[in-house]
């Protein structure tokens, strides 16, 4: 059997790969603390699961519309309007299996074999691989810490080739947890438009704020200050953006497997083709149990457990501080610390296979994410308990201790 070149190519996902070696260890006996995965330890909100418990009396779950059942769409639109002050149709909303779901489809249509896209350096991994399976050629721009580790709109220009066709942005970004300046984001959104292509945002993080003081809210949505802010607030990009987003992480579904994009209207047509096609439909009983998301319940809960990431947040950065680990940028969102290790002499696989090995804590190394200084540094992932991170983070600085 011979296998495509784009099987062959495609590298290994390194925070699943030491999720795994921490598996091996956890085998034999030894406690290991996961710091490797974005991976909320809060699970769904209560008036989720009891949404999806009720819904298994019902004896049958036929598929939906590829598009999501039309009540969800709605929700996803109002939510928008609520959370971050913007009316949108319905009609834009597309639910998916998953923010990787709308991805594949926002690839499908928008690349053509040959045809180039500008990422950052560093990034999540899995965005450009659905960019190359498509036949992409992805152009990572190395990002500076001074710039919160985002494009901006001059390093796209200098880095837009004859063949590229659009941008892809995470905001607040993994592994970083920073949030591009919005205006920079326009910017980038504007040039974009002018050379007809297309600008592709991730904001799966978009709600999960870590400072307890600035909340995402129609008051903030309103300052173009705000960094933590959705890119459709601007009207004028909205018939050349696409925006992704996940019930993933600010509401804890991760194995629910169940995201949103929303889209031009001209694009909902060609999507749902593809995805009649592609996957037929996102989980009906997963979409039932997530209307429960938009209750005052549900969305209490989501907030109270934002305000819990951010006290992990304060006790991480604190302790790394004291241990002599430097953050380049400080994290605006999500629940990450990408943690400069040059000083310490190790790459960043050396020093994530010895802290493994030795004192059983798993991080990430930098190369998953990207090219450019990726062995200078490592991603640790706060998304699990007080108890376990305060274990890890001692851990963490006996290990860099007997590095010095």
């Amino acid at each position: 059997m011979k296998f495509t070149s784009r099987a062959t190519a495609i590298s290994p996902f390194l925070a699943m790969a030491y999720g795994e070696k921490a598996t091996v260890l956890e085998e034999q006996g030894k406690d290991v603390i996961r710091l490797n995965l974005g991976e909320p330890d809060f699970g769904a909100p209560a008036a989720v699961l009891a949404a999806m418990k009720e819904s298994l009396d019902i004896p049958d779950f036929p598929y939906t519309s590829a598009l999501g059942i039309p009540e969800l769409r709605q929700s996803i639109a109002s939510f928008y309007e609520t959370q971050h002050d913007v009316k949108l149709s319905p009609s834009r909303v597309i639910v998916t299996a998953g923010a990787s779901g709308a991805l594949l489809l926002a690839s499908a249509a928008l690349v053509e074999p040959g045809d180039n896209v500008i990422l950052g350096d560093p990034s999540y991994p899995c965005n450009r691989r659905f960019l190359n399976a498509f036949g992409a050629e992805v152009t990572l721009v190395p990002t500076r810490s001074e710039d919160s580790f985002q494009l901006t709109a001059e390093s796209v220009a200098d880095n837009w080739k004859h063949n590229t066709k659009g941008v892809l942005i995470a905001t607040p970004a993994n592994p970083t947890g920073t949030a591009i300046d919005i205006d920079e984001l326009y910017k980038i959104g504007q040039y974009c438009k002018a050379k007809g292509g297309f600008l592709i945002v991730d904001e799966i993080y978009l709600d999960l704020a870590l400072s307890l003081d600035v909340r995402v809210d129609i008051a903030a949505s309103k300052s173009n200050n705000n960094k933590l802010q959705t890119v459709l607030a601007n009207a004028e990009l909205q018939d050349t953006v696409v925006v992704i987003n996940s019930f993933s992480k600010y509401f804890g579904m991760t194995g629910w497997r169940l995201g949103w994009c929303v889209v031009p209207e001209t694009m909902t047509s060609i999507v749902e083709k593809l995805a009649q096609n592609l996957f037929i439909c996102p989980s009906t009983l997963s979409q039932k149990a997530a209307l429960a998301c938009f209750t005052p319940e549900a969305l209490a809960q989501c907030e109270q457990n934002r305000n819990t990431l951010a006290e992990r947040a304060t006790l991480v950065f604190d302790a790394l501080q004291n241990m002599g680990l430097s953050l380049d940028a400080q994290p605006d969102g999500a629940f990450y610390a990408y943690i400069n290790i040059k000083h310490t002499g190790l790459s960043a696989i050396e020093f994530c296979d010895a802290l493994l090995s030795q004192y059983h804590v798993a991080l990430t190394p930098g190369n998953d994410f990207g090219e450019h200084n990726a062995d200078h540094y490592v991603r640790l992932s706060f998304a699990t308990s007080i108890e376990r991170l305060n274990v890890g983070l001692a851990r963490l600085a006996t290990f860099v201790k007997s590095l010095c």
